[in-house]
């Protein structure tokens, strides 16, 4: 003889659940329970015919009470995205405040704003691929053409002629990517008032003199460029026209060579590098990382991989000097000021 008896309980509304205007209930549906009594064996068991227990969550307003409660599921993972979503957005609003805040530090540091900028990155990649371009064409092609044609080589000059021979290349070179420069910027003039400035205010001495002081990092760091990248044994060491000069002492051909990278080459470059190439990346990207890329592009123009490190820093160097004056002298009188250093130091 076996006897069956099936339990139901009611729901449970606890009161501690009502709040103000929302009520939540929580509705208790337990399945019915077979409990078999069989002889001197006991058996306590689900019927598989019986649903499982299920909880239900509804939450309403007392005046609009829906008809149908959300599922648990749904209740459960919309609580799961309560809990997690704060978590996220949190540790999104707090990486949004650090880089902002290291944003406006370095704003603090530069004190100054993003150029206004009427050309697009087509101008930008225009103009320096052509001065590129222009610099190695005249350089290796015109002048070499115009000094046969007058009946004499380089190699067969004597160390002033090849000083002289120097001086003419870079003044023509320069003058030619100046003459692009204005050609490719002809049809957005009038320019804005900060391009291309040239004032002689001396507030910017001192930001000068605190660049001088970086020379010899700016030196060491030429050497750890070398131990990274260091001359492959069988490449050709050559020595320079300049330093031939040097070695010769020939004082007129050592103050042509001053000329030519004392005068020349910081007019011509920073005009290029810090004068268009800077304040045009700014259009796309922060003062900062604009500085940086203008001294990424004007290392890699001085195509020498035992240099990169030491001329980036001295692009960064000097392009801290400009966008803090907005002026071109400062930044030339500094590069002028660097390879005055270095020829000096090539003279001992």
């Amino acid at each position: 003889m076996s006897t069956t008896i099936y339990f139901r309980s009611p729901p449970l509304l606890p009161n501690s659940l009502f709040s103000g205007n929302k009520s939540r209930v929580i509705v208790l549906k337990p399945p019915r329970l077979g409990l078999s009594l069989n002889g001197s064996s006991s058996r306590i068991g689900f019927h598989s015919r019986l649903p499982i227990i299920k909880w239900r969550i509804l939450c309403f307003r007392q005046e609009n009470f829906p008809s149908e409660a959300p599922g648990f599921d749904h209740v459960e993972d919309k609580l799961s995205a309560d809990l997690v979503e704060p978590k996220f957005c949190q540790s999104q609003d707090l990486k949004k405040d650090w880089l902002s805040s290291l944003h406006k530090v370095i704003d603090a540091v530069f004190g100054v704003e993003p150029w206004t900028v009427p050309w697009t990155a087509k101008t930008i990649i225009q103009v320096m691929l052509l001065w590129i371009a222009s610099f190695w064409l005249v350089g290796s092609w015109v002048v070499p053409f115009l000094a046969y044609t007058a009946g004499f080589r380089k190699e067969s000059l004597t160390y002033r002629g090849q000083a002289l021979y120097s001086l003419l290349t870079d003044v023509i070179e320069g003058m030619v990517g100046i003459a692009i420069l204005n050609l490719c910027l002809a049809r957005f003039k009038p320019l804005p008032s900060d391009w291309f400035k040239f004032k002689f205010k001396w507030r910017w001495l001192f930001d000068v003199g605190l660049g001088c002081l970086m020379f010899p990092l700016i030196n060491q760091l030429s050497q750890v460029n070398l131990n990274l990248l260091p001359i492959l044994p069988s490449t050709p060491v050559t020595v320079s026209s300049v330093e031939q000069s040097i070695l010769a002492r020939d004082p007129v051909a050592m103050a042509l060579y001053a000329i030519v990278v004392s005068v020349c080459a910081p007019i011509w470059e920073e005009i290029v590098f810090r004068g268009f190439l800077l304040p045009s990346l700014t259009k796309y990207m922060p003062v900062w990382c604009a500085m940086l890329v203008s001294s990424v592009a004007f290392a890699l123009a001085h195509f020498n991989l035992q240099r990169m490190l030491p001329l980036i820093f001295l692009g960064m160097l000097m392009g801290a000097v400009f966008v803090r004056s907005r002026n071109l002298l400062p930044s030339m009188l500094l590069h002028s000021l660097w390879n005055a250093f270095v020829f000096l130091d090539l003279m001992k």
